[in-house]
């Protein structure tokens, strides 16, 4: 399920900012007082591009205007959307575009994130050529990340220097397209990948179509409880180094594996390295075969 999410996602997404006008800030010094809005509409995004105090998101956002530098906090209002998994600077056509975050990145309710690309995994929604890409981006966050009753968060080829957190929200026990996630004509998920996270990592009461937590090197632990994921191939938690515990309980379904076709099997087994202790539904690694049990070997 993740690749046509991903893949017709970007498609959509590309042609959307290419098509719709810019409402590009010139690049900005720190702000002496008060928070720079970045705030735009599907068919006319704000662009953030430049350095800032503090920033807030109203609306839809975009980091495709050169690198943009918040040296405070960035929050995403409720019911808006940041993206920045470009690499190019798409308004002017020469240079690079990236997000680096000093402070802490937060996303209010019903509000959503696409941060980071890289061309393994997720490609860079500019990438000229999607189907063999080469871009990548260079984001950062400096502190935590957290998100309470989000709609979405899509994390890749980042460095968090705290933690992360997401608590509720989710676009319901169901694949269907919603806010934001419409407009890239894909279901509503959550995801984070290829990765660096200082702290630990939490995901807890999230309702929605899709989770992935995959190749993230985490300092902390891993938490995933109490989510209810209407996708059978959800809930992906492959490859990850935990540095501590991972605890999984109260889940629909829980996979160390990806599935190699778009049928839920067969599957290739993924295993997690973890230094703590493992709990509850990430035991013992998931089946690979259809009514098969869990185990033997570790998730």
């Amino acid at each position: 399920m993740i690749g046509r999410l991903r893949l017709g996602g970007l498609a959509a997404t590309a042609a959307l900012l290419g098509a719709g006008g810019y409402a590009a800030a010139a690049p900005a010094s720190a702000a002496a007082s008060g928070p720079y809005v970045c705030s735009g509409t599907l068919s006319s995004p704000g662009v953030l591009a430049g350095k800032f105090g503090n920033v807030e998101v109203s609306g839809f956002c975009a980091v495709n205007g050169g690198p943009a530098t918040v040296y405070g906090d960035l929050t995403v209002r409720a019911g808006g959307a940041l993206v920045a998994a470009f690499a190019l600077n798409d308004v002017t056509g020469h240079g690079t575009s990236n997000l680096i975050v000093d402070g802490s990145l937060h996303i209010d309710r019903g509000g959503a994130m696409v941060l980071g690309c890289l061309p393994t995994s997720f490609p860079c929604i500019d990438d000229p050529d999607p189907n063999n890409p080469t871009l990548s981006s260079h984001d950062r966050i400096g502190h935590d990340l957290t998100s309470y009753r989000p709609l979405g968060v899509v994390v890749h080829n980042t460095r968090i220097g705290g933690s992360v957190s997401e608590t509720g929200g989710g676009g319901g026990f169901n694949c269907n397209p919603t806010g934001v996630f419409a407009a890239f004509g894909s279901p509503v998920y959550s995801d984070y990948e290829d990765m660096d996270i200082v702290g630990g990592l939490s995901v807890d009461h999230l309702t929605s179509c899709w989770l992935g937590v995959a190749r993230v090197h985490l300092g902390g632990g891993l938490r995933i409880v109490n989510d209810r994921l209407n996708d059978p191939d959800a809930i992906e938690i492959i490859a990850n180094n935990v540095g501590q515990n991972l605890v999984c309980r109260g889940d629909t379904m829980t996979w160390d594996s990806a599935d190699l076709t778009e049928n839920l099997f067969p599957r290739e087994p993924e295993p997690n390295i973890v230094h703590g202790k493992r709990f509850g539904q990430c035991v013992l690694s998931s089946p690979l075969k259809p009514g098969g049990r869990r185990g033997p070997g570790p998730f």
